[in-house]
């Protein structure tokens, strides 16, 4: 076990902008959205390996993080010295030299975002008297401001545009003490075997083609990959996932553990147990948890006026700047057979969609139904359908989640009341 330094400690904190990545963080701090193969937050425990890392969120996710992340602190201790950083920072493996841990009391900028703050003596416990769920720059001290050049994730969209490079750069710290010896798979083809890096027990049927040649590839333990499936790299595809036959997954995806993958995937973050297995196109697109996509589901990624795209996202409309943005879908949301959805779409959390023709570009978190009509889904509905898809999973619904599960229908009442939902 290494040493831990309870001299100085790192906060990792929210601040109000996690509202412009929701839906996806309804279910789970900002920093624990993935970018590549890593989360926000563990690229910055990498950086400062040996110093105690505390995390800071709402209130309402404490105890979820507290079930689902044993390993992770969430009790404050005060200690001499402590450096708060934005959960929304993408860091690279310099980012300790900008930021050191010792140092003088400072403020850390970049553009209009507050990065962080190192604090000590009174400073540090003029904020931690009074640590709020959600930190701004007005929380501190005022301080000398420093200005920095940091990665910002201020949408969902800026996730799938750094995952390429996060990808090659996460699958370089994963592998660099890890001998890469890839045995013989009968009628397997490895296209730059060097680039790529198997785990324990990964079962590869014939048939199946590694291209490596323009990124990485990573497989994590006890993979499936069925015969005549394609992956090209960089790709990540996570422990105990299923790769099905004949699938294409196109460069710059990600897939979390315990996923079910097939059809055609490209540019797209997909987190753990989620389902997208069935032929159909999910491109430049992030799934939360728990996701299912039925067979033929596919989504626009590209207008036909190749314009830049302009999503739904807290309450107004952005112009992404992008020319390419599909589906974000919040946890525990479920699409039909045959569901379309248009460009730059935006489903909440436990949302279960079907229609003939292209949904709403909107959908608001627990609704039900698509291009015809929309409703609320019914809390207690919503909850026993996620009991049953769990249990299918061996993993149990908690009473802990079964909380969350109604703090988040609460408040969402406003997304549903203004569109005339019934609450």
């Amino acid at each position: 076990m290494k040493w831990i330094n309870s001299l100085k400690s790192i906060c990792i904190f929210e601040d109000q902008e996690y509202q412009n990545l929701q839906p996806l963080t309804y279910f789970r701090p900002s920093y624990h959205l993935k970018c590549g193969i890593l989360s926000l937050h563990r690229k910055i425990r990498r950086n400062y390996p040996d110093v105690r890392i505390e995390l800071n969120t709402r209130s309402y996710l404490r105890n979820l993080i507290k079930q689902n992340r044993p390993d992770e602190i969430m009790d404050h201790v005060l200690s001499e010295q402590m450096l708060f950083l934005n959960g929304r920072i993408l860091v690279d493996d310099d980012f300790h030299k900008i930021i050191p841990i010792e140092g003088k009391d400072e403020l850390f900028i970049c553009g209009d975002t507050f990065v962080g703050a190192r604090l000590s003596g009174k400073n540090l416990k003029q904020v931690s008297d009074s640590l709020k769920d959600v930190l701004s720059i007005a929380d501190f001290p005022e301080l000398e401001k420093k200005e920095i050049t940091v990665r910002i994730i201020k949408y969902p969209w800026d996730l799938i545009r750094y995952n390429p490079e996060e990808l090659i750069s996460d699958y370089k710290k994963l592998t660099a003490q890890n001998e890469n010896k890839i045995k013989e798979y009968p009628g397997v083809f490895f296209l730059n075997k060097e680039n790529i890096f198997l785990g324990k027990n990964v079962l590869i049927q014939p048939g199946v083609v590694f291209n490596a040649e323009e990124g990485p590839i990573y497989i994590g333990d006890n993979v499936k990959i069925m015969s005549n499936a394609s992956i090209q790299g960089p790709a990540f595809i996570g422990q105990n996932s299923i790769v099905k036959m004949n699938a294409n997954i196109y460069h710059n995806t990600s897939v979390g553990k315990v996923s079910k993958i097939g059809g055609e995937v490209e540019n797209t973050i997909i987190h753990s147990y989620s389902n997208k297995q069935h032929n159909g196109f999910l491109g430049n697109s992030y799934l939360g948890s728990w996701v299912n996509l039925g067979a033929g589901t596919t989504n626009s990624d590209l207008k036909n006026n190749y314009g830049n795209i302009k999503v739904f996202i807290n309450n107004k409309i952005i112009n992404s700047g992008q020319q390419f943005v599909g589906l974000t879908m919040g946890d525990h949301s479920k699409a039909a057979i045959n569901t379309s959805f248009n460009t730059g779409t935006v489903v909440g959390v436990n949302c279960n969609v079907f229609g003939g023709t292209f949904p709403p570009k909107y959908i608001p978190s627990f609704s039900w139904g698509g291009s015809e009509a929309l409703t609320t889904f019914d809390i207690d509905r919503s909850i026993e359908v996620a009991e049953r898809v769990m249990e299918r999973r061996n993993v149990v619904l908690t009473d802990i989640d079964k909380e969350l599960f109604r703090t988040v229908f609460n408040l969402t009442v406003p997304e549903r009341r203004s569109l005339g939902f019934p609450k």
